[in-house]
């Protein structure tokens, strides 16, 4: 009976052996250690090429303290503005030889914290987007998940690179926008409780209502989907505004959506504003007026700033801080002048 071929993998033991050296050696010299005598590193190399080795990406991960891979935590990945982030930031690490592990945290944000710290320990580095977790939790966790970006937040740690959108700035050209077109009653759908940058916007529609006290602006609330938007119709309705800015813009098309079940035209009875500007915004019915952000922008910044903590690169001076990115206001279809009888009412 014949006995059964079988394949071995070639080890480090093979090529310390061909090439008479330590396995010691071999590890040093196929992790790029230079102080290996470089006549004894040639001929570990020529042996490993003769024998077709392949170093074990685990075990090389292992010796090297490092595994080529890093963590991004977000809050929702059926969001297209994250899918956009997590676009850009692949896009970006893979051109340095750098994997991107994912995780979502479903909006929950006492998931979070386990998530990020289960990330980092698999990962050289994490990126927290939009983290929905408290403030007292980040400053807390912070430390512990270095080297780390933060993408829509910022962090009293100065170590923890920090991209941030102005959407205090983007929500007041929306309300500004809807009262050029002679809109006095507006609302807002706000997002969600936790999150920092429905926060932001509150913060910059506190400044409209300054700037405009015989303005009407009535807070609904929604949150970060779709299907928020849609659920939104009756509150819209009853609240009587005319110009409606919807916390992003899947909460826009959702209420586009009821207002149309519903028989509502828009802009001709009522104005609606997304805010992000995804791809989908530019093919609603009717398109959408919104406040674009450069997603695909912030996703490659992201790894820019993980690459320079990995490499222990030091910032420029006098780009310490946050780094602000500041939202375009987009005008489509989805917003139109008021109604004369409703500006009358």
């Amino acid at each position: 009976m014949g006995r059964r071929a079988t394949t071995r993998r070639i080890g480090i033991a093979d090529v310390a052996l061909k090439a008479g050296v330590s396995h010691a050696t071999v590890s040093r010299v196929m992790n790029g250690n230079f102080t290996v005598d470089p006549a004894i590193a040639e001929r570990v190399k020529a042996a490993a090429t003769e024998l077709n080795y392949q170093p074990n990406p685990v075990g090389r991960s292992l010796a090297l303290g490092k595994t080529d891979t890093i963590g991004i935590v977000v809050p929702d990945l059926s969001n297209p503005t994250f899918q956009a982030i997590l676009r850009g930031l692949s896009m970006a690490a893979a051109q340095d030889g750098y994997r991107v592990l994912i995780a979502d945290s479903s909006e929950v944000s006492s998931e979070e914290a386990i998530l990020a710290g289960e990330a980092r320990r698999r990962c050289d580095g994490l990126v927290l987007c939009a983290p929905r977790m408290s403030d007292a939790e980040l400053e807390e966790l912070a430390p512990s998940l270095h080297p780390m970006v933060l993408i829509n937040r910022s962090t009293m740690d100065t170590k923890a690179p920090s991209l941030m959108v102005d959407y205090g700035q983007g929500i007041q050209e929306l309300a500004e926008h809807l009262v050029g077109l002679g809109h006095t009653q507006l609302a807002f759908l706000a997002g969600p409780e936790r999150s920092a940058s429905n926060g932001l916007r509150l913060q910059g529609l506190d400044k409209f209502k300054a700037a405009h006290p015989e303005i009407d602006l009535r807070m609904l609330d929604a949150g970060s989907s779709f299907e928020a938007g849609h659920e939104s119709v009756d509150s819209v309705l009853a609240s009587g505004a005319t110009g409606v800015m919807a916390f992003n813009d899947l909460v826009a098309m959702g209420l586009l959506s009821g207002l149309h079940e519903r028989g509502v035209r828009v802009p001709e009875d009522i104005s609606v504003t997304g805010f992000d500007d995804i791809p989908f915004s530019r093919y609603t019915t009717p398109t959408l007026s919104t406040a674009a952000v450069p997603i695909n922008e912030l996703g490659q910044q992201a790894w820019h700033r993980m690459r320079d903590l990995i490499r222990n690169v030091s910032p420029d001076a006098g780009n310490e801080g946050p780094t602000i990115f500041l939202p375009r206001l987009e005008v489509r279809g989805s917003t139109g002048p008021v109604r004369a009888e409703r500006r009358a009412g």
